[in-house]
């Protein structure tokens, strides 16, 4: 009952009560409260640091449903000043002699930054800049400076203060850049670069829990399995997750179309990766490399990254026409001077037909069997940068097993694609563009999370040599107003200071990791409350799609190893065999196939009825355009479960409502190709 509508005497005792709970307000906290109330405030930040400037606990707990709340940042690279030689990336996110020591700018950029070469080839004009980052920070960090620090310890604590719950820190590196560039003072093993920048990410745990009181005090927590996430973002801390965006994982670069890593590498890679606590990694990032092909870059950075793939593997981008309606980024056509004249003498950029747009390297062997030991680890595989057909290739496969851990972190998949990765459970974020264009690319994608109830995400990739929102302009009608509210409403949020230095997203944009508050904010004004609304919910869709992951079991194929006959068997080499049964042996450089006819098929016997619910077909070339998928009792009356006309080879998944049957038949109608019908492996579920 509100007491605004009955004022009644008070009991004496209810008086005394209240009585003694205000004298002990006034005489001192009660044991224990002073922690509860600022436990996300340091007791011990260093001095002299940069400013916070946030008010207000951070939100604990779930909400009514029990999911949990706040941001999630895909796609960050916190460390990426430790790679490409360290000198490519100026300044540290964090020194144990302090802020003047870690927000420093490259040596060579001193005094007038003249020969900050990597800032003229990503900014342009002539590099020369002031260097001097502590106390001033006239001229970095920047939205538009690729080169310096942005993700300051106390920019991150800014972010986190400002909701974000789950930050995923990709460790990232390239060789080819690494040994082009002319400063460097550490060697340009990948590597060797990724495991310094796994241990200095605990290091910089460390570094904030000694502000906290000791380990496991701060609000920076590695987390390795999404229970642990959840129970760090019920705290009201951030779940730090670590992934890995390298050219040449486990050394799995290919020099003249020639692999130079093994199966057993690839093992050896993911265990290693997988001790380090990595959750989460691509498989090839601007090179094609091993295991697959990329999506190209356009422009003058394409040029630049093509001369860097020729340098790094003997050989640029091929291209292709597209099979389907996805495809790869315009490839990179602009002049790059810089980038060229690394060429050895007589070696030039290719010319590309602008109707290939496709890159005609795919996901390899051995890509596969690395995408298949990450689906055993329970990894999460990052499919942004793939090529389509590299990426097609890879939902097919993840399909073909019902695993949920695909991830598009920054908006490099094909869009086209994007229900099939939420169908599977997978998670999707967008990059961090400027508030109107990631409105209105949240709102054109709204429909897709409605249907499958999930969040959005973003991805900042600060770090990452990519370009942040610039400002709308102090004279826009819709500015951010300071002080704020935090989306949660329990914070309020000003402008940034470090050192002399006071930031506005309005006239300055997306300088460093702490405006992404402020970012959010302009979301809200721009795009609305429900586009923000949809990224709060991030964190939970991101923690379920880990969560499903780890959760994953492969299913029971009832067909491996099963007694399989069939109309045909082709026969043309004495040394191989292509019976029946090459198509349930378990091994993928086997197969079936048929007589070089239309109407041709292949039966398996599950031996006993079985539920059948779910068939995987993987076509060698030889594929069906129509076929259909039929079920038997008695291996003689046959029912259609399935089919279709409109096959395009590759790895099948084909899902139908559950049957009961002993026998199944793939029955080929109409052939793809001239060939007859070949299959490497075709499986049986229940479901």
């Amino acid at each position: 009952m509100s007491r605004s509508r009955h004022h009644r005497r008070r009991r004496p005792l209810a008086l005394l009560a209240l009585f003694l709970a205000a004298l002990i307000a006034l005489l001192g906290p009660a044991p224990g409260s002073v922690a509860d109330q600022d436990w996300w405030n340091p007791v011990n930040r260093p001095s002299p640091d940069s400013g916070v400037n946030v008010a207000g606990e951070p939100f604990k707990g779930t909400d009514a449903k029990g999911e949990v709340r706040g941001f999630v940042d895909a796609h960050n690279h916190l460390m990426s000043n430790e790679a490409f030689g360290g000198r490519l990336i100026c300044g540290k996110p964090f020194s144990e002699l302090g802020v003047a020591d870690a927000l420093k700018d490259c040596p060579e950029h001193y005094p007038d930054g003249t020969l900050a070469v990597f800032d003229f080839i990503t900014k342009g004009g002539d590099g020369k800049h002031d260097p001097n980052g502590w106390p001033t920070f006239k001229d970095w960090p920047a939205h538009d400076s690729l080169t310096h620090q942005q993700n300051y310890y106390a920019w991150v604590e800014r972010a986190w203060r400002g909701g974000q719950r789950v930050l995923v820190n990709d460790l990232v590196t390239n060789g080819v850049i690494c040994s082009v560039y002319f400063f460097k003072d550490r060697g340009c093993d990948e590597m060797t670069s990724i495991r310094l920048q796994a241990q200095k990410t605990y290091e910089m745990q460390d570094y904030i829990d000694k502000m906290y009181g000791g380990p496991g005090k701060g609000w920076f927590r590695i987390v390795t399995d999404s229970a642990q996430a959840r129970e760090v973002v019920e705290q009201g801390k951030l779940a730090v997750v670590l992934g890995v965006e390298t050219s040449e994982p486990f050394g799995c670069k290919m020099i003249l179309d020639v692999a130079q890593c093994s199966r057993a590498d690839i093992d050896r890679g993911l265990d290693e990766l997988h001790r380090l606590g990595v959750r989460s990694m691509f498989l090839c990032h601007k090179f094609d490399n091993a295991l697959c092909g990329v999506r190209f870059d356009s422009g003058a950075l394409g040029t630049a990254i093509n001369v860097g793939q020729f340098l790094s593997t003997g050989t640029f981008w091929k291209t292709e026409q597209c099979a389907g309606p996805q495809q790869d980024n315009p490839i990179g056509l602009a002049a790059a001077p810089n980038a060229v004249k690394e060429l050895p003498a007589g070696v030039a950029v290719p010319s590309y037909n602008s109707g290939a747009r496709c890159n005609s390297r795919g996901l390899t062997e051995l890509g596969e069997y690395a995408v298949r030991g990450m689906m055993q680890r329970k990894m999460m595989l990052e499919i942004d940068h793939m090529s389509v057909k590299a990426a097609g290739r890879s939902l097919d496969i993840l399909e073909s097993q019902d695993y949920p851990g695909v991830l598009s972190s920054h908006s490099w998949m094909d869009l086209a694609w994007s229900e099939r990765v939420y169908k599977l459970g997978g998670f999707i974020a967008q990059y961090m563009n400027g508030a109107e264009g990631y409105s209105a690319e949240a709102k054109r994608t709204d429909a897709l999370r409605e249907k499958y109830d999930v969040g959005y995400g973003y991805g900042t990739d600060m770090n990452g040599v990519g370009g942040w929102p610039g400002p709308r302009g102090a004279d826009t009608p819709n500015p951010v107003r300071y002080p704020f509210t935090s989306t949660d409403g329990g914070s309020v949020i000003d402008r940034q200071t470090t050192g002399q230095r006071t930031w506005d997203l309005n006239t300055d944009g997306a300088a460093h990791n702490g405006m992404v508050p402020d970012w959010i904010e302009d979301i809200r004004i721009v795009g609305g409350q429900g586009v923000v609304d949809d990224m709060f919910r991030g964190a939970e869709s991101y923690l379920k799609t880990w969560g499903r992951s780890e959760a994953h079991r492969a299913g029971v194929n009832l067909a491996s190893g099963r007694p399989a006959s069939a109309s045909t068997t082709q026969w043309w080499n004495p040394f191989t065999s292509y019976a029946s049964g090459r198509s349930v042996d378990g091994d993928r450089s086997t197969r079936w196939a048929s007589e070089w006819s239309d109407d041709q098929w292949l039966r398996i016997d599950l031996g006993s009825a079985q539920r059948v619910g779910k068939v995987t077909l993987d076509w060698e070339r030889a594929y069906g355009r129509a076929y259909r998928i039929e079920v038997s009792d008695d291996g003689s009356t046959w029912r259609t479960a399935w089919s279709t006309t409109t096959g395009d080879g590759g790895l099948d998944t084909v899902t139908f409502p559950g049957t009961t049957a002993r026998y199944v038949r793939v029955h080929g109608v109409v052939r793809g190709t001239g060939w007859g019908y070949s299959l490497h492996e075709v499986g049986v579920y229940s479901a």
